[in-house]
């Protein structure tokens, strides 16, 4: 089965071919950097990262752009309310940006463009645009004629004919149509500004991504991905204004990710239930994360609870004890050599045999990420149902060495399975880290050898009620693992 996508623009699923064989030139939408980035934005990221994974997974050679959005109104507001320059707050939160989701574990993009250093490239596609009668300027702003794509809105599935009327009346009075968005802005007192054939101003938000992903990717590129709350009027306006600059189809694949809600409500800051990626990453392992975005399709809609977190963790902690039976079973050496079959066929062979398949035939349907968990999940209790039967140890340890040359690559694209299972059952818990359980430990260990044995049983079940699980051995060392 060959790679299938959901294109937003044609509203279907569509066999992939890359206008370069081999290659595949992606851009997303980024953040606007003027707060701290939420678990909304990680829905986005952790899908696109995932679908570059898979690309590469498949052989592409991968161009990865996405943006930073560095200079906007948002932005300039916050300085304002601060009494510091816009670049102080984009930076600000560009750094934490980087903080939180390098320590979610995603890929850095090839490239990351900020708006505020494409200007030049802004302002000539702008006078492109007036120069085709697309745009006009007026007292230093210039506006895109929307009525003058007939196709516009063709994206999302409006029409200008609906749009006009339900349109309000805009304030701003220079506009022709009220449909008609800004591309460059005249500059206001205290604002940031650039020099143009208009007067000082800054760009509208929505030329920034054209420019942007046009210069990196060229007038036409294979994909454009981002929010469904993209769709209009941002993704749109890109398409309105790249095609009429141009004269070129715009992109080809269009992919939108659907929304996350917090406990069956909208996330929304009225209602208090903003989840920031930092405040996430204190409580949960980012792998859990992961695992929990991507076991819903990156189409479908989410309801974020920390039941649904507490489910991801525990399969997670499956996955890694399935990887660390394997591993006792078969040293690093073992695991690219060719195990040899038992005599006797047995079910979990087949499951493992069909693993990549099993994954390829999930994520070649529109990455199907959640099929692709449930494929891997039903390989390992394949695996674990396999090692504890009464086969061979040697036939145990081949095939035990087969699932692990397996589910490093599938693990590897889906964001999870990273780490080694110790490094992964030793990460410390809430309020106590590896140094201060090894502490605990030896306490416990000195107080064995003492025969104090209430104190040791003290600190053991002290432990396990904060989710540490001791494993006492026959030579007297204490393993420690993290389970809930």
């Amino acid at each position: 089965m060959a790679l299938t996508i959901y294109n937003t623009l044609t509203g279907r699923k569509e066999p992939f071919e890359p206008m370069e064989p081999g290659r595949v030139r992606m851009y997303v939408c980024g953040i606007t950097a003027y707060g701290l980035c939420h678990i909304g934005h990680a829905r986005a990221l952790v899908a696109f990262d995932m679908i570059v994974r898979y690309l590469r997974y498949l052989g592409y050679d991968v161009t990865y752009v996405r943006n930073f959005t560095d200079v906007d109104d948002k932005i300039i507001e916050r300085a304002q309310t601060e009494g510091v320059s816009y670049r102080v707050v984009a930076d600000r939160y560009i750094e934490a940006f980087y903080r939180d989701f390098d320590r979610l574990g995603l890929l850095r993009p090839d490239v990351e463009p900020k708006a505020s250093d494409y200007i030049d490239g802004m302002i000539v596609m702008i006078e492109r645009l007036i120069e085709r009668g697309y745009a006009y300027a007026v007292e230093g702003d210039v506006f895109y004629s929307v009525a003058k794509f007939p196709t516009y809105g063709r994206l999302s599935g409006k029409r200008i004919e609906d749009l006009e009327a339900g349109a309000r009346v805009e304030v701003h009075e220079s506009k022709r149509d009220p449909l008609d968005f800004a591309l460059w802005k005249a500059s206001k007192e205290g604002e940031p500004s650039w020099p143009s054939p208009w007067g000082e101003g800054r760009p509208g938000w929505h030329i920034e991504c054209s420019v942007m992903s046009g210069h990196h990717l060229g007038e036409t590129f294979d994909i454009h991905g981002g929010g469904r709350d993209l769709q209009f009027p941002h993704h749109d306006n890109e398409i309105a204004q790249s095609e009429a600059a141009t004269g070129k189809p715009f992109v080809r694949y269009w992919i939108h990710n659907g929304f996350i809600n917090i406990d069956q409500a909208k996330m929304s800051k009225s209602l208090g239930n903003i989840l920031n990626v930092e405040d996430i990453l204190k409580v949960h392992h980012p792998e859990v994360i992961w695992l929990f975005l991507l076991s819903h399709h990156y189409r479908s809609p989410i309801d974020y609870t920390e039941q649904a977190l507490s489910d991801a963790k525990k399969n997670l902690d499956y996955f890694y004890t399935t990887q660390e039976r394997c591993e006792e079973l078969v040293g690093e050496d073992d695991l690219e050599a060719e195990a040899p079959r038992p005599a006797q066929a047995h079910p979990a062979w087949e499951e493992v045999a069909g693993m990549e398949a099993a994954f390829r035939g999930a994520m070649d349907d529109d990455f199907n990420s959640a099929l692709a968990l449930g494929n891997l999940f039903r390989a390992a209790g394949a695996v674990n149902t396999f090692l504890d039967s009464g086969a061979e140890v040697g036939e145990k340890a081949a095939l035990a060495a087969a699932y692990l040359s397996e589910v490093q690559r599938v693990g590897a694209v889906l964001g999870i399975l990273g780490e080694s299972p110790s490094a992964y059952f030793r990460r410390g818990v809430e309020g106590l880290d590896a140094e201060a359980i090894e502490a605990h430990v030896a306490e416990r260990e000195a107080a064995r050898r003492a025969k104090d044995w209430e104190r040791a049983d003290a600190i053991r079940d002290d432990l396990a009620r904060r989710g540490v699980i001791l494993e006492d051995r026959p030579d007297g060392t204490t393993v420690w693992k993290v389970r809930t």
